[in-house]
Parts: C-alpha cells; structure tokens; sequence
C-alpha cells in the first residue's frame, strides 16, 4: 500500500510535480508522425504533462510544438492558418514559428517594435520511430535522441495504435508490467496450446502454458528493471520452464514480450493528472502487421473505435460496449481488443487509483517493485541526483531486448534476451533481485 503522499509523487505530473520533471528531462512522444504529414497542413492539439501545445509542419517542412495559446490574447492556434513558415491566430493575425518567434503583428502599427520583445513557449522537437518528440525540459539539459526500443534499425517495420485513456499514467503502466493479468483477463484471447513459444494464429495468441499464478522475479537495472514471469509449459514441465520477460524503460516505456510475427512495446504518456496516451507498438521486420490491420486486430481502428483526436467510443458510461451474450457463449470479458479489456479495468480504478485502498499479493511483484523504485527516484531528483533513466551507466534502449519461450530449467532467466550491450553495464548477478 502507499500513502496519499507517495501516491501523489507517484502519479501528479502537472506544473512543478517532481514526477512531471522527470519526464520533463526525457525525450516525450507528442503526437503520431500521420498527424502532421503535409507541409502547412492542419495543426494539432497536443497535451502533455499539462501544458496545452500545437504541433504543425511548416512550409520548409520544419516540424515545430509550441503553446497553444496565442501569445497575443490567448486564442487558440489550434485552430489558425499554417501558412508562410508559421501559425496565424485567426483572432488578429500575429503569426509564430516553429522556434517561437512573433513574425507579423498585423494589429500593431507598421512601425512597431513590439515583436521583437516578444517570444512564444517553443520546444525542441525530433521526429523518429513513427512519432514526433518533444523535449520540455531545461534548454541546458536537452539530450542528443537515442532511437526508442521499438526501432533496433532504422529500417525496423513499426506499427502504432494510439487511444486516449482517461486515469493516471501509472495505473496504466502498472497493467502493462503486470504478466499475471493476461491468463485471466485476456484468455479468450491469449490461448493456451502446444506450441512451442507465443505464437499469432488469425484472432488469437497462442502461448504453451496453462499456469494462470507465474513465479515472478524482478532484476533492477541501469534502465529500470528486467522481470521474468515463469510458468509451467503444457509439455516437459519436470524439466523445462516457459519464461517470459518484460523490461521496464523508465519512465514511461514498456518492452513486452512479443510473437512469432513481431516484438511489442507499450508507452503511457502523461498528458495530465488523470488522462494518458497509451500506444500499443508492434515492430520487427515484414511479418509485422501493417498499421490498419494492427489497430483493427486491437479494437483502435479511426473512425469505429477511437475518433480522429483518439478518444474511444468504450467508456465506463456504455460499459465498454461489453457484449453479454458473448460472455454467455464463452467469451471471457466480453469486451473486444486486448486494450479495451485493459482499459476497462484501469478507468474502473478511477481518475487516480487510490493504493491505500489495495491488498497486494505475489503476482503483484513488479508492481511493488516499479512503486518502489520511481518513488525512490523521486527523492533522489529531489535530492538532487539525475532523472532516472539519465544517469550514468547508459544502455541504448534500441540495444534492449525482452525473451519469451520454453527453457530449461537451469537456465538462467537473466540471460535470456539480454544483449552484449546491456550486459557490459549490468553483468548477471549485480543487480539484487
């Protein structure tokens, strides 16, 4: 369990909330790159850690996120003209750039000078791996851009379904460290079978274990933390083991086991207190699904399941759109689309889940875990240290891997999955488990 105030340095991100800073010192996902295809095209609304911001390309093709606001009364450029290599508020015409600097005051006398006192909030931006980044932290502690673990190489296939969930960040991520929810919430989903390792078949996932209550074991590491969820195989269980391990990329970045088709990441991006961009990420090589077919295997296809700013159409006030009559046929939630299913139980928490409330068990292990050591890093920014996962040693997250697949038992799961690189600075034994 946490306190109220644990639970806030947890979860609040808005304004000078120490978690909020953390993530402030990371590269953050903004929007979609789909988004902002066309040079002076329509811009977008962004919300991140609280700030309302707007993300556009200009003429020159420059990507630029600045504040929402108007800096001249406060109307929004969401809604102006990208045109001329700048946004134009519809309100008087003043137009900014992709740096933030006032380039017309139509408003103003020809000969004013007003403009050049002026500057709008303008941040770093980077576009890479299918999105476009933005740094908001301190100008002096911008980071060079280290490639996502969804993009091992720059040809890697990646496939992004986006949804706006409405609950805190770490609710969300919570569930996706959480190896022990698949065998019961997603088993119509996930299938046991004899197979060898996780295994796409059209609608389902096969997996070779029917071990609904996995052994979980947790290794610290310079990233966050590596953690394996070990189940009994349906074949050889006296001698062999079926492992799958997850990776927690502090702060927000989740490396899943993938299939035989593809590798999965998961982020849960805050973009306030109480509402979360989740993307379900598939990547690997041609066998990866293509975007559309990979929203639609989800239940996040534009226009059916989620709208064009990607709010979903499943909401606790219908229920989530949860079928009865398929629960009555066999279908275990009712609710079509591994993430719905997710979603659905995090909402149902509340805006923020209230953990004074809980009573954790052994298949909590990661949880405890990941509450532990963000509110350790909390206190150590405070203090302080760096942001976690901007410290000294340094993995490059392309160079992560996570593993799933029926070992042996004298295997040691740390290994498994685990590159040269990651293991140069975390050897096998150091960190506690």
């Amino acid at each position: 369990m946490l306190s109220a105030e644990e639970n806030d340095l947890l979860c609040r991100v808005e304004g000078d909330a120490p978690m909020g800073q953390i993530m402030r010192r990371h590269w953050l996902p903004a929007c979609l790159s789909e988004e902002v295809t066309d040079r002076d095209g329509a811009p977008v609304g962004v919300r991140l850690l609280g700030e309302d911001l707007v993300a556009f390309r200009d003429s020159d093709g420059r990507l630029g996120i600045v504040g929402a606001q108007c800096p001249h009364r406060r109307a929004s450029l969401v809604l102006g003209r990208n045109e001329d290599c700048g946004l134009r508020c519809l309100y008087h015409g003043w137009k900014v750039d992709v740096a933030g600097n006032i380039l017309e005051m139509p408003s103003e006398p020809a000969d004013s000078r007003f403009k050049a006192k002026l500057k709008h909030k303008a941040y770093p931006v980077h576009e890479a791996a299918g999105l476009i980044w933005v740094f908001m932290g301190p100008a002096a502690e911008l980071p060079a851009f280290d490639p996502p673990v969804f993009q091992p190489t720059p040809e890697a296939k990646i496939s992004i379904a986006r949804i706006i969930v409405d609950c805190n960040w770490a609710q969300v991520l919570e569930g996706a460290i959480d190896s022990a929810h698949s065998s019961t919430l997603h088993s119509s989903d996930m299938v046991p079978a004899q197979v060898g390792a996780s295994t796409a078949t059209g609608d389902t996932w096969l997996r070779p274990s029917t071990d609904k209550a996995p052994a979980l074991h947790v290794q610290r590491t310079p990233f966050g933390f590596r953690y394996a969820a070990i189940r009994r195989p349906i074949a050889n269980e006296t001698t062999h083991m079926y492992v799958r391990t997850t990776l927690f990329i502090a702060p927000f970045t989740v490396h899943i086991p993938g299939n035989n088709l593809h590798q999965m990441a998961i982020q849960q991006v805050p973009m306030d207190d109480t509402h979360t961009a989740f993307h379900f990420i598939a990547f690997g090589d041609e066998t990866t699904p293509e975007v559309d077919a990979w929203r639609k295997y989800l239940g996040a296809e534009i226009g059916v399941d989620v709208d064009r700013r990607w709010r979903k159409t499943r909401t606790p006030d219908n229920n989530f759109l949860q079928d009865r009559a398929a629960m009555r046929e066999g279908n275990f939630t009712g609710i079509r689309g591994i993430p719905n299913q997710d979603i659905a139980m995090w909402e149902t928490m509340g805006p923020i889940a209230d953990r004074s409330q809980e009573r954790l068990g052994a298949s909590d292990t990661a949880i405890l875990q990941f509450r532990r050591l963000m509110i350790e890093a909390v206190r150590g920014f405070q203090a302080g240290g760096p942001a976690i996962g901007r410290g000294d040693p340094y993995v490059p997250h392309a160079k992560l891997r996570s593993f799933e697949g029926v070992v042996r038992k004298t295997e040691d799961w740390r290994t498994l999955g685990v590159t040269s690189e990651e293991l140069a600075v975390c050897p096998v034994g150091r960190a506690a488990e």
